[in-house]
């Protein structure tokens, strides 16, 4: 995965935006799409409780930025219909696959940088927990999180961001043991005006914060 592009970020974030220009406000798909685009993401895969929805489509604007793959992984032939029906001409973006995540997470997409998971799932746990033992570098977010427990497990490079139904988002990768490494964290802000959500991506290298998106 390569450097944070801010550029990809804000582009995704449009283009989420206005597949979902009929909701009333954000529900977390236009930052989930930010989050995949900006960390430049190449292969990215979303694993759906049901049918495929409007967080699966965040990855494909994403995808138009980055030039990746969207991989959705769905339990059954009739979800793959229906997913295809619900999405329409937008479903063209995307590769549906039939299977069970956990195993093709550590096989056929073992090289997947993002991954997406529906925390309605019940072995959405046993999921997270094979790509963490499976990947180097990966980028997983999940979504209806808030009233799971599974961001508190997941270790201390996960946080939970009050958006929609909740997203947690962390970042797999080496122990952080280089004192020259650069940590980041995401702040949300609510202006108290308009009731809208901004969320900064923080990084302070050497002690210092530099807003990245």
């Amino acid at each position: 995965m390569a450097c944070w592009s801010a550029e990809n970020a804000t582009k995704a974030f449009l283009n989420a935006l206005e597949m979902g220009e009929k909701a009333n406000e954000p529900n977390g798909t236009e930052y989930i799409s930010a989050i995949a685009a900006g960390n430049n993401a190449q292969l990215m895969v979303s694993v759906c409780a049901g049918l495929a929805n409007a967080n699966t489509l965040a990855l494909a604007a994403a995808a138009n930025q980055t030039g990746g793959r969207v991989i959705c992984i769905v339990r059954g032939l009739e979800e793959l219909l229906l997913s295809k029906k619900v999405l329409g001409r937008s479903s063209r973006n995307i590769e549906f696959v039939i299977g069970d995540a956990e195993t093709m997470l550590v096989t056929d997409y073992k090289e997947a940088d993002f991954v997406l998971i529906d925390c309605n799932l019940e072995n959405h746990e046993l999921i997270l927990g094979a790509v963490q033992a499976s990947k180097n570098h990966a980028l997983v977010v999940g979504y209806n999180a808030l009233c799971k427990g599974t961001w508190r497990s997941s270790g201390s490079k996960t946080q939970l961001l009050p958006i929609g139904e909740g997203l947690f988002v962390t970042r797999i990768g080496p122990k952080a043991d280089n004192t020259n490494q650069k940590r980041s964290k995401w702040i949300v802000k609510v202006d108290k005006c308009t009731g809208e959500e901004h969320v900064f991506r923080i990084r302070s290298p050497h002690g210092r914060g530099i807003i990245k998106a």
